[in-house]
């Protein structure tokens, strides 16, 4: 499944045309895979896909869901023509309380996660967000623009504010928007996202298509694009997705874990009382989520997955999945420690990547500025 996906995927983003080019577009194959905000098959020709941009906060380290559902794809868009544009989004992580010197590093620890990942700053930009202000002066153009009822309806407002009691900051609020500055800013056609953010896609372009209206056609409105890999599930709840904040430590798999926890996570995950390997999300939702995973850093079919599982009982098979999971991080893993003793080159790849972006933004700001009267 995993494997199919990429290569679609490959097939799809070889018609990414570079960011510097105009507004003509490369002819898009007629068969697409990518789908578009649920529904939507991924339009072709006016459509082609030109521009794309996605960000992740700097909380903590990278885990499996982390993984497998955005680096991995971010990594294989590098491969093909064009420009895309990866930011690691600090002013996002600060909609809650950071420690200044733990946040500090974790941008460092974010960068070299991305790198020993497979991001390459020769192939891709990969910044700061908070070292281009034009994210800020854009964003607070935005929300002049968008109504309160609006941001309060969301979803994910909705559930964090329930979280923290209602006692969630206008920041929390408001970061939606400052999400959709992010990505307009860049004039993106194409963003990579998880179902959960497809609501604030919409919101992205409300506000591009509110901006044209009343300013003229400047953004392009961009499109989601919805992987085929689903979100991983808890190994300890698989109602709910892999959460880096997850307080049960056997819940998630990090990338920096060691075998030794990793099969210890695994051995743990809650399956049922069904020893049988079989995929049914429905009705055995934690056998599938390690069936998912498998086939996932597999690479190989879910049919396959569960072939493979045939005759082995689910404790048996847990090994087998962590396994699996282990050879696919013991690279990354590797890389990932070199890097942590090479700080310097971190700070220049962000610092040169920063300056790339920036280079990119200043004009479009300075436009919206002229055109909104600012200057």
């Amino acid at each position: 499944m995993a494997l199919h996906s990429m290569r679609k995927t490959r097939e799809c983003w070889s018609f990414i045309r570079a960011l510097h080019k105009g507004p003509e577009a490369a002819p898009v194959p007629q068969a697409q895979t990518w789908r578009e905000t649920g529904v939507e098959e991924f339009q072709t020709e006016k459509d082609a896909v030109r521009r794309v941009f996605s960000g992740i906060q700097p909380t903590g380290i990278p885990h499996l869901g982390n993984y497998l559902g955005a680096i991995e794809s971010w990594v294989s868009l590098q491969d093909e023509p064009g420009s895309v544009l990866y930011s690691v989004v600090d002013l996002h992580s600060i909609t809650v309380p950071q420690d200044p010197a733990v946040l500090r590093q974790s941008v460092l620890d974010m960068t070299a996660a991305l790198l020993a990942c497979g991001i390459n700053p020769e192939k891709s930009t990969l910044f700061q967000q908070s070292q281009v202000p034009e994210h800020t002066q854009l964003s607070w153009i935005l929300t002049c623009m968008v109504r309160l009822p609006r941001l309060q309806h969301l979803h994910q407002w909705k559930a964090k504010t329930a979280r923290q009691k209602h006692d969630g900051t206008v920041g929390l609020l408001t970061y939606p928007v400052l999400q959709a500055a992010d990505i307009l800013l860049y004039k993106s056609t194409h963003v990579p996202v998880g179902e959960d953010q497809v609501q604030h896609m919409e919101l992205v372009q409300d506000l591009a298509r509110g901006f044209n209206k009343k300013y003229g056609e400047f953004f392009p409105e961009p499109k989601s694009i919805l992987t085929s890999m689903k979100k991983v599930k808890s190994l300890r709840d698989p109602s709910a997705k892999m959460s880096k904040s997850d307080p049960d430590k056997l819940a998630t798999v990090r990338i920096t874990d060691s075998p030794e926890e990793i099969v210890q996570k695994f051995r743990k995950a809650v399956t049922d009382f069904t020893s049988e390997v079989t995929y049914d999300p429905a009705s055995r939702p934690g056998v599938s989520n390690l069936v998912a995973i498998h086939s996932a850093v597999s690479g190989l079919p879910v049919e396959e997955v569960v072939r493979q599982g045939a005759g082995i009982d689910t404790a048996r098979y847990k090994l087998l999945v962590a396994d699996a999971v282990i050879e696919k991080f013991a690279p990354i893993k590797s890389e990932l420690e070199k890097l942590k003793l090479d700080k310097d080159h971190v700070e220049k790849v962000l610092q040169a990547g920063s300056a790339k972006a920036k280079e990119l933004a200043y004009p479009v700001c300075q436009e919206v500025k002229k055109l909104v009267g600012l200057l």
